[in-house]
């Protein structure tokens, strides 16, 4: 890495460091710069405004859930059907959990839904590419019917957007919102099975229910 990545990575971890003990809000780049024992014009050098700082803290986060997720979409050992349901319930699972260890970064996410829309939605089609591999495997194998897997995976994910960052949209305990995504997943997925599959899913939900 050289001298400016280094730098660059420097000040994000400081800002990081920050803005998990005190919130967005109450960040200022001067603070990050006295961090760093660098001057404040210095730091703008690497980035041009706090929101510059939050996009890269989220972006250096999506990276890694990104590739968690897309690992759970490789796995040849589970069915297409069970890895768009995990991949789903990882990505929850990992977001609760962060926002409830450090509730001050929810602050970052609910200023970039509001500064920088694009970039949200530049993550959203980010993850797509995985969703939508699955779901095209699922129909080249013949457990989803044939259709468009780019639209079906579009719609996968706006159905269940209120997972993605739980906290951001409701406040549910963990296990309720394990129980939603579950439910609704269960749903999602009837609808993408080839007509031969739809019995089979549909007593092996029947089961569960019975055994709850």
């Amino acid at each position: 890495m050289d001298d400016k990545a280094t730098t660059r990575d420097r000040i994000l971890q400081a800002a990081i460091t920050r803005i998990k003990h005190y919130g967005y809000a109450k960040t200022t780049m001067a603070e990050i710069a006295a961090d760093c024992d660098m001057s404040p014009g210095n730091i703008y050098r690497f980035f041009e405004a706090k929101i510059d700082l939050a996009e890269a803290m989220a972006r250096k986060h999506y990276a890694e859930e990104h590739t968690a997720m897309a690992q759970v979409g490789r796995r040849k050992d589970w069915a297409p059907d069970k890895r768009l349901k995990e991949m789903l319930l990882k990505r929850m699972r990992e977001n609760y959990q962060m926002f409830e260890d450090h509730a001050k970064i929810l602050e970052v996410a609910e200023v970039l839904s509001r500064e920088r829309p694009l970039f949200m939605n530049e993550l959203i089609a980010l993850e797509r590419v995985s969703i939508a591999a699955v779901i095209e495997e699922g129909m080249q194998s013949g457990l989803f019917a044939k259709g468009d897997a780019e639209f079906a995976a579009e719609m996968l994910q706006a159905a269940t957007v209120k997972f993605s960052i739980p906290q951001l949209i409701s406040r549910l305990t963990l296990p309720k919102l394990e129980r939603e995504l579950e439910g609704v997943m269960t749903l999602l997925l009837c609808g993408l099975y080839a007509t031969e599959h739809k019995d089979s899913a549909k007593k092996g939900r029947t089961r569960q229910e019975a055994e709850a």
